[in-house]
């Protein structure tokens, strides 16, 4: 395609845990079995909050897992968020699943994003997990079919903040700002606002996630939304 005829593109990058999903229940299960594994103290609840988003790896450095059990922690996480079926299932009764699926779509999230979509918005998610789980997680909810790419983090921490998945979103896009391509994050936490700002982007806070309170627009936030009904519509109002 000639750049006369090139179409510019508008991009909206979606966070996943607690902005698409309720995913707390099978992350803070997981990073229980971590704690009790590890042998050390199992966190608050205020700070088990507070694993939702970030990396896996920050997360543990913040609760001060010594540096040579940050693999072993990081590798019991990932069983059982990944593989152990030891949770119960809030989507199917009587079923255990791995953390990954103890999770559900926030209501009314399918339609946003069908809206979105169907007005031209290229949507993209971009998480902080690892690839190999925001796949199969979005597979298993049908979020695949909603959106144009999955985009996460890598599993040897070399593309692990926010801003490095953007970035890497980005490059398989073909997202070109000169060419008069426009982007949004939209996200619920400070990890997304940083991220968002060390891409030269804005930040479309999600009330409904984890953030706590004052944090989205402490971080630089635009404009923080309460419920999902509002998403569609404020993308659309952000692009004009």
């Amino acid at each position: 395609m000639s750049e006369q005829t090139r179409q510019s593109k508008k991009v909206v990058l979606l966070d996943l845990d607690g902005t698409l999903t309720k995913s707390d229940p099978g992350i803070i299960g997981c990073v229980v079995k971590v704690f009790e594994e590890l042998g050390y103290p199992v966190p608050d609840d205020e700070e088990l909050q507070r694993f939702i988003g970030p990396a896996i790896i920050e997360s543990l450095q913040r609760n001060n897992i010594p540096e040579d059990r940050l693999d072993e922690g990081i590798a019991i996480y990932r069983r059982y968020y990944a593989d152990e079926a030891v949770f119960d299932d809030p989507n199917n009764p009587g079923q255990k699943v791995p953390g990954r699926l103890n999770n559900t779509i926030y209501e009314g999230i399918p339609e946003q994003l069908t809206k979105l979509r169907a007005d031209g918005y290229y949507l993209a998610i971009a998480s902080c997990k690892p690839q190999y789980q925001c796949i199969p997680i979005c597979e298993h909810f049908h979020l695949d079919t909603m959106v144009d790419g999955i985009y996460g983090a890598s599993t040897d921490n070399s593309r692990l903040d926010k801003d490095q998945v953007i970035r890497w979103a980005f490059e398989h896009i073909g997202f070109d700002e000169a060419a008069g391509d426009r982007a949004l994050m939209v996200g619920d936490r400070w990890t997304d606002a940083d991220g968002a700002k060390a891409c030269g982007l804005d930040c479309l806070g999600c009330g409904w996630g984890y953030a706590e309170p004052g944090e989205l627009k402490e971080h630089g936030a635009y404009q923080v939304i309460d419920t999902v009904s509002e998403l569609a519509q404020s993308v659309e109002e952000y692009f004009g």
